[in-house]
């Protein structure tokens, strides 16, 4: 079980604003997944939301194929 995370707004906006990039059906494992290591943490310093977001996301996103050649 993951313990309650104490994030701020403007962590709390970065995460929104990257799950939003996301599919719909991929949202709730990224969010799990960014509590997950968030809660890991002993403590975070400057930054470690970022980066944890940007290592995160990269597990989560799909990229779409493109398969028009004007794109």
């Amino acid at each position: 079980m993951i313990s309650p995370l104490s994030l701020t707004d403007s962590d709390l906006d970065a995460i929104m604003a990257a799950a939003r990039q996301l599919q719909r059906h991929q949202r709730d494992g990224f969010l799990r997944h960014i509590a997950e290591v968030l809660s890991a943490m002993p403590d975070r310093g400057e930054g470690a939301v970022h980066r944890v977001i940007v290592g995160v996301f990269r597990e989560h996103f799909d990229p779409p194929l493109h398969t028009d050649p004007c794109v």
